[in-house]
């Protein structure tokens, strides 16, 4: 792996400016409160200023076809992230856009692309069902398609669509062959979320962050949202999981996210330097905590923990993220005694709230896309050559 500094040109240089600048006058004192009170992880007026800037449109495109150059598109990544942007629906849309692009008629592609590139249109994902767990395989909600064969014939539910109610469209699993194997009986829809028989109700995790439950009551769609073939909706499915899950072939520049979920522990790294402030700071007699030596050593194993988390790349580094937050953020609390516990903004809360949020926040991130042990069991198999687990009921 290569850590060389990249040096940036004088053009490259001025982007990040200009970049910055409008991040700064977009992403508010106001917005960050908003996203925090509402746990979205989006802000409607933040999207549109950035694909009326044309920054969606150039982050979705290639370099070859006017998009960002690699190094752009890192500077795009980091400031972003920097900036604590409301920011995750983008990902989201840009992945079904692609896999629309890819595998739909021209005819959607044609209704959805320029809508998502201003930013006007957005996408969410419709996979997990209540009793399906990380296996979206086992899929029942079911389409049936009427005689005439132009219209489906959706009834089911979906968990964790999340943002489904900022979006327009959800990429929608469905079942339209219960009697094949499961890989071969799913069949792909870009679903209007305004049809009628669509329902969508909140739901609200541990740290705070809204998502939704989704129904599908004889929700009636045209053939011209199916996306890719009939029963062959895995093949579909695929690319968008291997982006979903960080284990899209890496190019040779080396200037990729390094792993999927950085966005969290970045909001982690910001907690500990405010915790480690907190712990440097005097008391009234002049004491300060961090000359405590267990509380150094805890700190500084919990730091190098972060840091070992934050530069292990692809779906190493999704695990290593997600426990090192789990495993860390109970020490961070409890080096910084009761007063750690208590949320952002309120008051007396030790080092800004950020030690209790990291904290519940890291329960869902090893959620997120996918549970810690699918990602572990990805890597035996995928990565160490083991088999298959093996789940059956003790003897």
């Amino acid at each position: 792996m290569d850590f060389s500094v990249v040096e940036l040109s004088g053009e490259d240089r001025a982007f990040q400016r200009e970049l910055r600048e409008f991040l700064s006058t977009v992403v508010t004192d106001e917005v960050l409160a908003r996203d925090r009170e509402t746990g979205e992880n989006f802000d409607e007026g933040v999207h549109l200023a950035l694909g009326e800037a044309g920054y969606l449109a150039a982050d979705y495109r290639s370099e070859a076809d006017g998009g960002f150059s690699a190094v752009r598109r890192r500077i795009w990544e980091l400031e972003i992230g920097r900036a604590h942007t409301p920011w995750f629906h983008w990902g989201t849309t840009a992945m079904v856009a692609h896999t629309v692009e890819r595998f739909a008629s021209s005819e959607l592609a044609d209704e959805v692309l320029p809508g998502v590139l201003s930013g006007r249109l957005r996408l969410c994902l419709g996979y997990t069902e209540p009793e399906g767990g990380s296996d979206v395989a086992t899929c029942k909600t079911r389409a049936v398609r009427e005689a005439d064969g132009s219209t489906w014939i959706i009834n089911g539910s979906k968990m964790f669509t999340s943002n489904a109610h900022n979006a327009h469209y959800v990429f929608l699993i469905t079942n339209t062959d219960p009697a094949a194997p499961k890989h071969k009986s799913l069949t792909m829809f870009l679903v209007p979320l305004d049809s009628p028989g669509v329902e969508i109700q909140p739901l609200r995790t541990v740290d705070g962050d809204r998502t939704n439950i989704t129904y599908y009551s004889d929700v009636r769609i045209s053939d011209r949202y199916r996306v890719g073939d009939v029963n062959a909706g895995w093949s579909v499915l695929r690319g968008a999981l291997d982006v979903e899950h960080g284990t899209v072939e890496r190019d040779a520049e080396g200037l990729q996210k390094i792993a999927v979920m950085t966005e969290h522990i970045t909001l982690m790294a910001d907690a500990v330097d405010a915790i480690a402030a907190a712990l440097a700071t005097p008391d009234a007699a002049g004491r300060r905590p961090l000359d405590d030596t267990s509380v150094a050593y805890r700190l500084g194993r919990g730091i190098a923990r972060m840091e070992a988390a934050m530069s292990t790349p692809e779906m190493f580094g999704r695990v290593a993220i997600a426990q090192t937050m789990r495993d860390v953020s109970p020490d961070l609390m409890d080096i910084l005694g009761a007063a750690g516990a208590l949320p952002v903004d309120a008051a007396g809360a030790a080092a800004g709230g950020g030690a209790e949020y990291v904290f519940r926040l890291a329960g869902p991130t090893g959620i997120y896309g996918g549970t810690l042990e699918v990602f572990r069991n990805m890597i035996a198999q995928h990565a160490l050559g083991l088999g298959r687990p093996h789940y059956s009921a003790p003897r």
